[in-house]
């Protein structure tokens, strides 16, 4: 899968980032959800490439890149850890400012990227998420109980991962194929792709940092945010699956205009794997919002 994109590692602070690169022209980096690998873009990259200079990249805990162990609080996989990463992969491939575009996981290390690297981020699009502090602040039976994994990845060590290490794929599938278009909506080359990323040793104590984060030491950083005032200044692009979880619990709109200046976006016609249930219209999206006039 993407065979065009050339692969690239970047070490920082001794965790090793694997990534692809392909296209010409502005730079435009892909981050990936949870619990998958930046092979989620493989049916819009390649067309985004013709236009864009692409950047995918695998978060840390995730796909090939490294494992690092949590530590205290699981301040290695706090969000703003996590962006710094994306920091130093684009930094690396040349590039100082850039637009993204982001999944899920993937677009919460993008929302503390913008937030913490003004500078460097150009332009937003996020899929399929609201802000993760409003989203726990007003977090009902409905989101609880479709959302299990949120509550189950952060319960103490070693339980989670003890389950998930027991059976990693039936984990990955359960939290996958339990949604709107089921198993059916991935490739069989992307799910067989995430089943192995999942199989790493590690991933599982990463995976259950990356959410313990977001429900500890990334609301901090996110009431510090509020607390100041602090909005994104870039320009921000939301969709959200009109069958998914998140737009029937929250008003995607509203939190994010709490959060952001600029903020226009909308439901669309599938669940919540945009990119791979509905990528043609995500093309679409992703070109008009990208491309500079």
């Amino acid at each position: 899968m993407l065979k065009a994109f050339e692969k690239f590692e970047v070490e920082r602070s001794g965790v090793r980032l694997m990534g692809r690169r392909a296209g010409h022209g502005e730079p435009l980096l892909l981050l990936h959800g949870h619990p998958q690998s930046h092979a989620m873009w493989h049916l819009v990259a390649p067309r985004l490439a013709e236009q864009f200079t692409v950047v995918l990249m695998d978060l840390r805990g995730y796909g090939d890149s490294a494992r690092p162990a949590p530590g205290e609080g699981s301040a290695a996989y706090a969000k703003r850890e996590m962006a710094l990463d994306a920091v130093a992969v684009m930094r690396a491939q040349g590039f100082e400012r850039f637009g993204v575009l982001a999944h899920d996981r993937g677009a919460r290390v993008a929302h503390r990227l913008a937030a913490d690297h003004p500078d460097a981020v150009e332009r937003l699009m996020q899929l399929d998420i609201a802000p993760t502090l409003g989203m726990y602040e007003r977090t009902n039976f409905d989101f609880a109980r479709a959302y299990w994994h949120w509550f189950f990845l952060i319960q103490p060590p070693p339980l989670p991962e003890a389950l998930i290490d027991s059976d990693p794929v039936r984990y990955l599938r359960s939290v996958m194929g339990t949604r709107h278009a089921g198993l059916a909506a991935f490739a069989p080359e992307a799910l067989a792709e995430y089943e192995r990323c999942a199989r790493i040793p590690g991933t599982a104590a990463a995976m259950c940092g990356d959410y313990r984060a977001s429900a500890g030491i990334d609301l901090e950083h996110d009431r510090a945010d509020v607390a100041a005032q602090r909005k994104l200044p870039q320009p921000l692009r939301v969709l959200w699956g009109e069958h998914g979880v998140v737009g029937k619990c929250f008003d995607v709109l509203a939190l994010w205009r709490e959060r952001a200046q600029d903020v226009s976006g909308r439901s669309v016609a599938c669940g919540h794997y945009i990119a791979e249930e509905a990528p043609a219209l995500l093309l679409d999206e992703a070109l008009r919002f990208f491309t500079k006039e």
